[in-house]
């Protein structure tokens, strides 16, 4: 597990991977219940308490759909569009703070913002730094067929087309059977 980070924004490595990963383990399996989510949140080093909603669940989906749209973009242009609209909405003033043990951090969040306007602003922004700073490309569906898990390329050739061990291997095997066998002799 990576460093741990309160609102996503600060406390991030310079390429918004965890984020970005948090973001995928989401829509690549999604919780059954609010309390998944958080304890998802938990696992990708997120140390926040969130304030109960009514919505968080619903809401949070939304957040993951319209990441995936992100995900699916077909040029580069159009991903920056939509993570721009999604960092516009979860748009707050910086703050200064301390809890958890952290030391002095910055927070672009309010205290009582729910789950889902977090995730927003955490997910987006850590897409956005992972993008701008790993290139655009490193964001996208598992080439293995027929498998649409989302892969998070944080490689450092930056040629991750799998979303595991397993879809590679299964997609080497498909393309070695496909191969045209020698005529026997």
């Amino acid at each position: 597990m990576g460093p741990s980070w309160c609102n996503g924004v600060m406390h991030l490595n310079p390429y918004g991977e965890y984020a970005v990963l948090l973001a995928a383990s989401l829509a690549n399996e999604w919780p059954d219940d609010r309390e998944g989510i958080e304890e998802r949140t938990r696992a990708f080093g997120m140390t926040m308490v969130f304030p109960p909603g009514r919505d968080d669940h619903s809401g949070t989906r939304t957040v993951v759909e319209d990441w995936l749209r992100v995900v699916d973009a077909p040029e580069d242009g159009e991903r920056a569009r939509l993570l721009n609209e999604q960092m516009a909405a979860a748009a707050a003033y910086p703050r200064l703070t301390d809890h958890d043990g952290e030391g002095w951090h910055l927070h672009y969040r309010d205290d009582d913002d729910s789950m889902p306007f977090v995730l927003r602003a955490v997910i987006s922004v850590g897409t956005s730094l992972h993008l701008a700073t790993r290139r655009m490309h490193r964001l996208g569906r598992c080439a293995g067929e027929p498998c649409r898990n989302v892969v998070v390329d944080v490689t450092r050739n930056g040629r991750q087309r799998y979303c595991s061990v397993r879809c590679a291997n299964r997609a080497a095997v498909r393309r070695h059977r496909a191969r045209p066998t020698a005529p026997a002799s």
